[in-house]
């Protein structure tokens, strides 16, 4: 069977309006490859974040079934593409909003714990000078407890103890910094 061949004289001209533009197999590839991440990380979502992503039924569904079936590899995998099949369908926008209002949170959230550590830290380093300012900064704190946790905590370093007083002192910064 023989090729038949081209003439390279000939010319073919296609009609290619601004708002027709087809994309190529790439593109459409990585679009899919983009959905099913998307998918993925709606998937990895707790209960209560989950609920908070507005999403159509059928969506919805496949991502609880996905669930169900993560340890199983192949079929985890072909939900994953039927996920993306599914979002190619449907607007992502609120998706996508919705999963960022989570992030950001959850960034928040971890900026805020990182804070009581670097402050519990230097309270435990400094002592009272740095008691003195972690009360002007919080009202609330009770310098007393404050100098009580920091003693113990020294103590427990010294006696190579585990540092329970450290951890009590994060649980109460946390508690009435974050109210």
């Amino acid at each position: 069977m023989v090729a038949p061949k081209k003439n390279k004289d000939v010319e073919v001209e296609f009609d290619v309006n601004e708002d027709d533009e087809q994309l190529s197999k790439t593109q459409i590839k990585a679009q899919m490859v983009a959905m099913q991440k998307l998918g993925e990380s709606l998937v990895h979502l707790g209960q209560s974040s989950l609920a908070k992503v507005p999403m159509e039924e059928e969506l919805l569904d496949a991502v609880m079934l996905a669930r169900k079936i993560l340890r199983k590899k192949e079929g985890y995998r072909r939900q994953l593409q039927l996920i993306g099949k599914i979002m190619r369908n449907v607007d992502i926008t609120a998706i996508e909003q919705a999963l960022s209002n989570i992030k950001s949170a959850h960034k928040k959230l971890n900026n805020a714990f990182h804070e009581i550590e670097v402050l519990r830290d230097d309270i435990l380093s400094e002592g009272d000078s740095k008691i003195e300012s972690a009360i002007a900064d919080y009202p609330l704190l009770d310098r007393q407890k404050l100098r009580q946790y920091v003693r113990q905590a020294n103590k427990q370093q010294a006696e190579n103890k585990p540092p329970k007083a450290s951890r009590e002192l994060f649980q109460y910064l946390k508690q009435i910094i974050n109210g």
